[in-house]
């Protein structure tokens, strides 16, 4: 979703493409290459773009194995994010569906790009709150504040990518999916099912 850049409301297929900033500018001349292709008749293309994702084993996520390891042994879960804003994030097992529907999709669905279903928006904490309670233990978070990113960024890679993209979290962040709900399905996994299964999954890659 970098490529569309910051907005207020829910990022949608039609959006413009953004024209700052590294990592949106990035995909966005990706996009232009792959239409591009796609339009010369040399490769038939499609583009899914997913939000924030979680599920069983994800490791680079705001809401990862990590987060989970620590909930699990009653530490505190670290977090590069506001904890109380709404925002959207895609279950993995539906990503692999979204895949599998639109490569069975006529050629009509292709030289497009197409958002995955995400369950109704929550806030991060309202989603880790579920982990916390299926592992029986208390939520206990450290949170980076989002101001001291561009400090903190000078010596941690990963936070200066962070504070490059930090409109992604400071404010609500949903994605309007119904371009795909109407053609191909829109149920997306709800929450206390992802969770649950992402927590299960935890548990017994640590068994034993």
């Amino acid at each position: 979703m970098y490529m569309y850049g910051p907005h207020a409301g829910p990022l949608h297929e039609d959006l413009p493409l953004a024209a700052t900033g590294t990592k949106p500018s990035v995909r966005a001349a990706i996009t232009r290459q792959w239409r591009a292709a796609h339009e010369s008749g040399r490769v038939r293309v499609a583009a899914l773009r997913a939000s924030d994702f979680y599920g069983p084993g994800v490791q680079a996520s705001h809401i990862g194995n990590d987060v989970m390891r620590a909930i699990a042994a009653g530490k505190a879960a670290s977090f590069v994010a506001p904890l109380d804003v709404p925002h959207d994030f895609a279950y993995v097992p539906d990503i692999h569906r979204a895949v599998i529907s639109l490569l069975d999709a006529p050629d009509d669905a292709f030289g497009q790009p197409w958002h995955v279903p995400c369950a109704p928006t929550e806030s991060v904490r309202a989603i880790v709150l579920r982990a916390s309670l299926a592992f029986g233990r208390p939520l206990k978070t450290n949170v980076v504040p989002l101001w001291s990113l561009p400090m903190l960024g000078v010596f941690v890679p990963f936070l200066k990518e962070m504070a490059e993209m930090r409109f992604q979290w400071d404010r609500p962040y949903r994605v309007d999916a119904s371009r795909f709900s109407k053609r191909f399905w829109g149920d997306a996994t709800p929450f206390d099912d992802g969770v649950r299964a992402t927590v299960e999954a935890h548990l017994a890659s640590t068994a034993g």
